[in-house]
């Protein structure tokens, strides 16, 4: 971007609508202009802080009109933890966008004929709706320019949420509105017992320090898991922190920690050590049990997952005889919520240790007509593996964020299954998979479902259905 444009303001700026990840628009001279923390209807002053020959980005400096649109955010953290981006735009409104969203993407990127995008379906829980949390303790915590301008010396150790863009700095939570429970109240008081005792926090960049990070899960039955995260291997001071919490906290169902020593803090290849309680806390739906270990992915709004799940089972319309293909299953809860109404269901995921969850949440449950695989599943769904299992009837797919891989989509056009229920995360890379799937398949129906309140994310249910030879 040339100096002449960075740092440009831009006055009296309506912003005109809602864009990608969060960020609306408004247009100057002909450009796209991409503002950070509006909201459609505001008139503001942006100073540029990114450019290009068709567009530029921004941040607000002076408001000089509120949208009708706006709310008061509830969070103190709102506008620099960057976790809950909508949270100043009403809810039937956010719904709205999402729709629009999924509509947008399915118009720009997937290019085929459509049905109506059907409203949103709304999560009954705006607030506290998470069941899992990661928080990270650091030595550098961010602070704002009114403290750095204050000439105070302010304690550096912090733990929260990484400040969007920037790796090494931790905004220090106090309240977090995304998950209830216990969650606010370990957070605090572990910290609080840190800093009483002295216990470093850890250093990203010389990767020291010996409280690293806090995973907090919790369920609807009431259960609660957590996980501490260190460092470095100083066994006598783990153990003074683990006790604390045991004691401070009777009510953890599932209390475990790890020693990292790597430059990044996944554990999906280390030791978890089991202090106190289960190494597995359970989920319900519809008297389904649902066991979740430390490793195991569980869509993170259990109420509304329930919901999603219901989406997805009332598109497969099983009558019973069919045999079901689940493709990244993880823990197996899609594959048991409806293997009472199928044949069989056939379940693949990547990581080794869902697979081992969800054939336990199978046999916890007396449900005997499923079948898991693990492994990669470009590798695993192959013509071997379909010549030794009876063909589909109906393929249930729910990829991560980046979609199915193209050999995947290839696979699945080779199998022709008569339906697809395409369940995903990111509408962008599902619009990219189903232009690709198109050659043989329609879409039927369109459901958006919101996961995420305050946020811009968006899940979405899509029904192919084959067409027509």
């Amino acid at each position: 971007m040339s100096r002449k444009m960075k740092n440009k303001l831009i006055t009296n700026l309506r912003i005109e609508k809602i864009a990608s990840e969060g960020k609306c628009l408004g247009y100057h001279d002909e450009k796209v202009v991409f503002v950070t923390g509006v909201a459609p209807g505001d008139v503001v002053d942006v100073r540029i802080t990114k450019g290009k020959s068709s567009f530029m980005e921004g941040e607000p400096v002076k408001f000089h009109e509120y949208s009708a649109e706006r709310i008061e955010p509830f969070c103190a953290h709102f506008g620099t933890c960057g976790g809950c981006k909508w949270q100043h735009i009403n809810y039937d409104l956010q719904k709205n966008y999402k729709r629009q969203q999924v509509l947008d993407q399915f118009q720009r990127i997937a290019k085929v004929p459509i049905p109506e995008v059907m409203p949103t379906l709304g999560s009954e829980k705006t607030k506290y709706y998470r069941n899992k949390l990661d928080f990270t303790f650091s030595n550098k915590k961010w602070l704002t320019i009114d403290q750095i301008r204050s000439g105070e010396e302010f304690d550096r150790n912090a733990l929260g949420f990484h400040i969007p863009k920037m790796f090494d700095k931790i905004i220090d939570i106090e309240h977090c509105y995304l998950q209830g429970n216990i969650s606010n109240e370990v957070r605090n008081k572990l910290r609080a017992f840190a800093l009483e005792n002295q216990i470093t926090f850890y250093d990203i960049r010389s990767q020291v320090g010996l409280l690293r990070n806090l995973i907090i899960r919790t369920t609807s039955t009431g259960e609660s898991m957590v996980i501490v995260q260190f460092g470095e291997n100083d066994p006598e001071s783990i153990k003074v922190i683990m006790e604390f919490l045991n004691q401070k906290f009777p009510e953890i169902t599932s209390l475990i920690y790890v020693i990292n020593l790597k430059g990044n803090e996944t554990f999906h290849d280390l030791e978890l050590v089991t202090f106190a309680g289960k190494d597995f806390i359970e989920e319900e739906m519809e008297g389904l049990k649902f066991r979740i270990s430390p490793k195991s992915f569980y869509q993170t709004n259990s109420e509304q997952a329930y919901e999603l799940y219901k989406v997805a089972r009332e598109f497969a319309d099983l009558k019973g005889d069919e045999v079901v293909y689940d493709l990244y299953t993880g823990t197996g809860t899609i594959a048991n919520f409806v293997a009472k109404k199928a044949k069989q269901v056939i379940g693949i995921e990547y990581v080794e240790a869902a697979i081992e969850d969800a054939k336990l949440n199978s046999k916890l449950n007396g449900i005997e007509n499923t079948l898991f695989y693990a492994g990669d599943m470009k590798d695993i769904l192959n013509e071997e593996f379909i010549a030794n299992h009876a063909k589909p009837d109906l393929i249930i797919t729910d990829p991560p964020r980046a979609g199915m891989d193209e050999k995947v989509v290839e696979m699945l056009l080779r199998l022709e299954a008569p339906r697809i229920v395409y369940v995903s995360c990111n509408p962008a890379t599902q619009a990219r998979d189903v232009a690709l799937l198109a050659e043989k398949y329609d879409v039927v129906k369109i459901q958006p479902v919101d996961m995420f309140p305050q946020t811009y994310h968006v899940e979405n249910v899509i029904l192919l259905s084959r067409k027509a030879h």
